[in-house]
C-alpha cells in the first residue's frame, strides 16, 4: 500500500518551522496493522490504539504489554536506529526501566524507515504526575548508572552534550523573543544562562540520554517508573542530563538531594546543568506557544524551577 509523501513545514527563510512538523508519511492504525501483519504476523492480532505523535515519532499501544514506535519524518529515522543499536547494550546497567526494542521492523515499499516494537512501560509522563521529592536520589542513581564512558562510535548529536556556547545564538534569539511576549526571562534566568556559558567544561564525555524533560520520564503514583524516547542518545557533557534535576522537581531540597546522591559534581557542572535547564525551558516554551500548549506549560515550569 503506497502512502503519499507530504512536504515538511518550512518557513519563508527555508529553515524548519517552529511549528510541530508535519508527518512526511501518513501513519494510522490500519497502516501500522498492515506493517505488523507483514513483518510480525504473530503480533498482528493484538489490539492497536494510537497513543501519541510527537515531533519525530508516532506511538501505538499494542495489546497490554507492547507498543509500536515509528518515525514520522526522515530526520527521525536515524534516531530510532540509535535506539535499536544501543539500548540493548546499555539497559542491563541502568537502574530504571527503558524500552529496549522487543522486535524491529524494516523498510518496505510503503514505508521507508526502520521501526520498533517496544515494551509498554507503566506510568504517565512526569508533566502529568510530578515525581515526589524523595525520588531525587533514584533519578541521581539512574543518571550515575548511565553516565559511563561511551565508545568512539557512539552516535554524534550536534544539539546535545555540546558546549553551550554552540547553542547560544539560537537560544538567545528565543530568549529575546520571549522577553517581549512573557515575563519568564527574568534577570535570574538570564544570570543563570550567562554563568553557564562562562562555566568551564571540566568533565570527560559520557553516555547521555540527551532529552530528559518531563515528557520523556514516566511516573506512577509519584515514583519514577521509566525513561523513554532515547532518540537523542549520544556522548558528551553530563550536565545536559543533570538538567533534569530542575526540569522534574519543583522542590529545591530535591535538587540538593539529587546532586548529593549523584556525587562529585563540580560547581562548574552545576552551572552548566542549570544552563541546560534554561535551554530546554526556552525552547519548549518558545515553540510550544506556537501550537503546543502542553510543551509551553512544561517550558514555563522549567524556567520557574531553574531559579530555585
Amino acid at each position: 500500500m503506497n502512502r503519499s509523501l507530504l512536504k515538511s513545514i518550512m518557513n519563508t527563510n527555508g529553515r524548519p518551522s517552529d511549528r510541530t512538523p508535519a508527518a512526511e508519511y501518513t501513519i494510522d492504525s490500519p497502516f501500522v496493522a498492515g506493517l505488523l501483519a507483514e513483518q510480525h504476523p504473530d503480533l498482528a492480532h493484538l489490539p492497536l490504539v494510537a497513543v501519541d505523535a510527537g515531533w519525530d515519532n508516532a506511538m501505538y499501544r499494542l495489546g497490554d504489554y507492547l507498543a509500536v514506535r515509528l518515525p514520522r519524518r526522515s530526520v527521525a529515522a536515524p534516531l530510532i536506529v540509535h535506539e535499536q543499536n544501543w539500548l540493548p547494550l546499555l539497559a542491563d546497567g541502568l537502574t530504571l526501566p527503558v524500552p529496549v526494542p522487543y522486535r524491529t521492523g524494516t523498510s518496505t515499499g510503503s514505508y521507508p524507515w526502520r521501526w520498533s516494537v517496544v515494551p509498554w512501560l507503566r506510568g504517565v509522563c512526569a508533566d502529568q504526575d510530578e515525581p515526589v521529592p524523595s525520588e531525587a536520589p533514584a533519578l541521581a542513581a539512574f543518571l550515575r548508572s548511565l553516565h559511563t564512558p561511551a565508545p568512539g562510535n557512539a552516535p554524534a548529536n550536534p544539539a546535545r552534550g555540546v558546549p553551550l556556547q554552540q547553542r547560544a545564538a539560537s537560544v538567545e534569539t528565543r530568549m529575546h523573543r520571549l522577553s517581549h511576549t512573557t515575563e519568564l526571562i527574568t534577570p535570574q534566568v538570564t544570570q543563570i544562562w550567562n554563568e553557564a556559558l562562562r562555566a568551564p567544561l571540566d568533565v570527560a564525555p559520557t553516555w547521555l540520554h540527551g532529552d530528559l524533560h518531563s515528557r520523556n520520564v514516566l511516573v506512577e503514583h509519584g515514583i519514577i517508573s521509566g525513561i523513554i524516547d532515547w532518540g537523542d542518545i549520544t556522548s558528551g557533557d553530563c550536565a545536559t542530563d543533570l538538567s533534569s534535576i530542575w526540569m522534574l522537581f519543583s522542590d529545591s531540597l530535591a535538587h540538593h538531594d539529587a546532586l548529593a546522591a549523584y556525587g562529585n559534581v563540580s560547581e562548574a557542572t552545576i552551572k552548566r546543568a542549570r544552563g541546560w535547564a534554561v535551554l530546554f525551558g526556552v525552547i519548549l516554551l518558545d515553540t510550544g506557544l506556537i501550537d503546543n500548549p502542553r510543551n509551553a506549560a512544561i517550558g514555563e515550569r522549567i524556567l520557574r524551577r531553574a531559579v530555585l
